[in-house]
């Protein structure tokens, strides 16, 4: 069994991750400043003697240093997510994306970590216009959180070539499913639009709903770690891969899904109106990846497509937020 770190394992996507090496044997440790990441998502694990909490800031070195102590691989969540957050406040989007990546690279190139897998993202590929999206080819950022996520990409190569640090890459694609908050100023939009069917309010569409995206259930994601860490393949290190599903959906058709998983549970949601705002700034109008290279390199073989995804995540909102 290896001792995992995993970084802003409070969050969605990190407790997640937490909770699947846990249940395999693994000894888990979990840092997170608890920005974005909320206690209750890892409440059930402080009594696994296999789980540590480390509470702490990767924009501290120290504290980074002390998180990598006797730890074989690094998986990195932690990050200021968000386009519009980041537009908001540049800065601090840069501190924690930017600056706390790089001290978990120093942190971990120190303590002599076998790999280090990070969330990269799918914003990388700003305003290349070409679909499917394949690992190589990209544009240029359409917001500072897509710039931070590059450089991410660009300071593992170097650690990768500079100092032998193995390192992965996993340009996650619009990932959802169990909790994934959906509260806040920067609540992602199935969350968000579940919530307000549930309580009958009005989900609104930014545009006309026709851009779509590569919506990405949580299992996939954690497959994709899970793959990451075990591969013994050269050719399969310090790259990046698109952590996706290869199919597009536009917004649209995305809520008329969750309006009918939701009407089966409550009927009175089919008469919830679905209205439509302006377009976000620093949004990419269409987004599909390519999942050739995963599957070639990594045997990745996505187990949930858009639809049983949803199911899956309707359920558990279903049960949780009422």
């Amino acid at each position: 069994m290896s001792k995992i770190l995993i970084t802003g394992g409070a969050g969605f996507i990190g407790s997640n991750l937490c909770e699947h090496f846990l249940e395999k044997g693994h000894q888990i440790v979990c840092l997170d400043n608890f920005a974005t990441g909320h206690r209750y998502n890892i409440a059930p694990f402080f009594s696994n003697p296999n789980f540590t909490l480390i509470e702490g800031d990767i924009r501290n070195l120290d504290t980074c240093k002390e998180a990598v102590q006797g730890v074989d691989y690094v998986l990195h969540q932690a990050a200021l997510g968000s386009v519009p957050r980041s537009i908001n406040d540049p800065i601090t989007s840069n501190e924690v994306n930017v600056s706390g990546f790089l001290n978990m690279l120093v942190a971990s190139r120190d303590a002599n970590v076998k790999r280090f897998i990070y969330a990269a993202s799918s914003s990388t590929y700003g305003d290349s216009e070409a679909l499917p999206k394949v690992e190589d080819k990209i544009g240029k950022p359409l917001s500072p959180y897509a710039i931070t996520k590059y450089v991410n990409e660009l300071y593992a190569d170097v650690f990768s070539r500079t100092y032998g640090l193995e390192t992965i890459g996993l340009r996650y694609f619009n990932v959802f499913g169990r909790r994934q908050d959906p509260n806040g100023a920067y609540a992602a939009v199935i969350p968000l639009f579940v919530k307000q069917f549930m309580n009958y309010e009005s989900p609104v569409i930014n545009g006309s709903g026709d851009f779509s995206r590569d919506f990405t259930y949580i299992d996939n994601v954690i497959q994709m770690n899970e793959k990451a860490i075990l591969t013994e393949n050269p050719e399969a290190i310090n790259t990046v891969y698109n952590t996706a599903v290869g199919d597009r959906t536009t917004l649209n058709e995305l809520v008329n899904y969750l309006k009918q998983f939701l009407t089966v549970l409550d009927s009175k949601i089919d008469a919830v109106e679905i209205k439509h705002g302006p377009n976000r700034k620093g949004d990419i109008p269409h987004s599909l990846a390519s999942i050739d290279k995963a599957k070639k390199l990594l045997g990745y073989e996505p187990t949930h497509r858009i639809k049983e995804g949803l199911e899956e995540a309707v359920g558990w909102y279903w049960e949780n937020l009422k």
